[in-house]
């Protein structure tokens, strides 16, 4: 059993492990949709995700844990890979409307979804000085992309808007399914069932034929976009485990800080010029970078103290019995 201070260490690693790869996702995304739609790439990360995580899970021996699962499980197992696919195919849909950083930062109602979620179904409780965090991650947000108010081409940015906003809905709805079957599953099971059925439903909709005229540079594209998968959602469940939905909600939203400190170096080095171009980041975005970040430590520390005090007041009655 982890102590208390494991416990913050475990989730703060996963989390971050989680934001990094996110970050570096939209940028591959963007540059995929010169060799594949976003049905067929999706299929594919979920069928390599499948097999590497399939055969770790297998050589484990721990497979026999879905033997116990009830009908019910598996219908929100179902749910849950439904909500994923959703989530996986739109968001690289919107790649073809809107930059990785901008699309990011429209992905951001995700983190609230989470939390609300988190406080309707999961009974988590978040105080007033955590909701103030995540107006200040939501203005910082808005402040530290403000150049993206400026492009141009508006009917189209809002379209690539609403088409993150479906991925974000149904990402929060996968998260709270993912959450409510840990007691039944390890998160690496979870997510095994979820690419299996995901490489199932997908494949009628899918033309894995396209894949085999891709160069070898959109090789390597395919191939960290399909890792990038095992990696980024094996440490978001593992952060879920360790942490409350709240405190990784905060923690994801500083994905788009990431993905724009990852395109700004695309851009230094010239990477993808074609197809990577800068968000021409001013003072006043920085200043919005600042807030995001602060906030999402603050909610941090909130959300520990508020535990410690719980665990406090818990222990004399503990006790006492």
């Amino acid at each position: 059993m982890p102590t208390a201070r494991q416990t913050f260490l475990y989730g703060l690693f996963f989390s971050s492990i989680t934001v990094l790869f996110w970050g570096m996702l939209p940028i591959a995304l963007k540059l995929s949709g010169g060799f594949s739609d976003p049905i067929t790439l999706t299929w594919l990360r979920f069928s390599v995700a499948a097999v590497i995580l399939g055969l770790w899970q297998w050589q484990r021996g721990v497979l026999g844990e879905f033997k116990a699962l009830a009908r019910k499980d598996w219908l929100r197992l179902f749910a849950a890979g439904t909500f994923l696919i959703v989530n996986y195919t739109s968001f690289a849909w919107s790649l073809n409307f809107l930059l990785p950083g901008s699309a990011q930062l429209s992905f951001q109602v995700a983190p609230l979804f989470l939390a609300l979620g988190g406080m309707f179904f999961l009974k988590e409780v978040i105080n007033w000085q955590q909701w103030l965090c995540f107006v200040g991650i939501g203005v910082g947000m808005l402040v530290f992309f403000h150049p993206i108010f400026a492009q141009g081409g508006q009917g189209s940015i809002w379209f690539g808007f609403g088409i993150v906003q479906l991925s974000a809905a149904a990402w929060s709805m996968y998260a709270l399914l993912q959450k409510s079957l840990f007691k039944r599953l390890a998160p690496s099971n979870i997510l095994l069932a979820i690419y299996v059925y995901a490489l199932v439903v997908m494949l009628p909709f899918s033309t894995p034929s396209a894949l085999l005229s891709m160069s070898a540079d959109d090789i390597w594209i395919a191939a960290f976009c399909c890792i990038n998968t095992v990696i980024a959602y094996g440490a978001f469940a593992q952060a879920m485990r360790y942490w409350q939905t709240v405190q990784v909600s905060a923690s994801v939203a500083l994905t788009p800080v990431m993905a724009f400190i990852l395109t700004e170096l695309c851009v230094v080095f010239g990477w993808w010029t074609d197809s990577i171009s800068s968000s021409h980041a001013d003072i006043l975005s920085l200043f919005g970078m600042l807030i995001v970040v602060a906030s999402a430590i603050n909610v941090q520390l909130i959300s520990a103290r508020v535990q410690r005090k719980a665990a406090l007041l818990a222990k004399p009655l503990t006790e006492a019995v």
